[in-house]
């Protein structure tokens, strides 16, 4: 195992600082620094850079800097301290936006919904709405469904169902993203690049696997999970899918770089 680096020591140290101040300090950095749908009240830019570094899960920080810590110091000793940096930015704030593209028509889908729902409120379209987002929603709502099933015309069930549907829409444009994953995404890739023979040892699995092939794997694993879109699933694939897009293509840029 190679020795930490400079660069991979501060973001260690900096992601777990963040995760301390957030658990004590009366601030809530998820609300003000994660990254929000880009039409939300509450976007600003800085958040696709501010996203990258905050965690409220301890095994989410644990998971992403325990791969920082392995792979990290590699690639930093490969491309340099400052090119490391730039890659881990560039590649944090490419896996944002594309994950953030793909937000916004997943969000205008729902908005389309939303509004047709308003002109044609009944039991059927509110359920099936209430199906596009996780179990535990319906959950919540599934004294009132069952009402308004059995009483479809009454009015007041009526403009209840417009409120929920609206205050569903509102929320899910209002879900912060956060974490390190896609930077992470990113160092993975660009390790199985630069090093695609290279055997990783995972805990879950009993034998050693080519870093080329773990790669590929995982890119088809998020994709796959990504187009899914389950509602339960509160993981943002397309961001680490964006993190290996950009890794992929960063590395891609700086090889052809020093062979020019």
């Amino acid at each position: 195992m190679q020795k930490i680096t400079y660069i991979v020591k501060s973001i260690l140290i900096i992601n777990l600082l963040i995760f301390v101040l957030n658990k004590y300090l009366e601030f809530d950095f998820v609300y003000k620094f994660g990254l929000r749908y880009i039409f939300s009240d509450f976007f600003n830019f800085y958040q696709f850079f501010t996203h990258l570094f905050i965690h409220v899960s301890f095994m989410h920080l644990f998971g992403n800097m325990l791969i920082l810590f392995f792979f990290g110091p590699v690639l930093e000793n490969t491309l340099g301290s400052k090119n490391f940096l730039i890659f881990y930015i560039i590649v944090g704030i490419g896996s944002g936006l594309l994950y953030s593209m793909i937000n916004y028509f997943e969000i205008k889908n729902i908005e389309s919904i939303y509004h047709s729902y308003i002109l044609d409120p009944n039991p059927e379209s509110l359920n099936n709405y209430i199906n596009k987002f996780s179990y535990s929603t319906y959950n919540i709502y599934y004294n009132f469904m069952d009402s308004f099933f059995d009483y479809p015309n009454k009015i007041n069930y009526i403009e209840e169902s417009k409120n929920i549907a609206y205050n569903l829409y509102k929320t899910q444009t209002n879900i912060p993203v956060i974490g390190a994953s896609g930077p992470i995404s990113g160092i993975l890739t660009a390790f199985g690049i630069l090093f695609p023979n290279k055997k990783i040892f995972l805990l879950l699995i009993p034998f050693p696997i080519k870093a080329k092939y773990l790669i590929i794997f995982y890119a088809i694993y998020e994709l796959y999970s990504g187009l899914q879109a389950n509602p339960s699933d509160n993981i943002a694939h397309f961001a680490h899918l964006g993190g290996i897009l950009f890794g992929f293509l960063f590395i891609k840029f700086i090889k052809k770089k020093y062979k020019n």
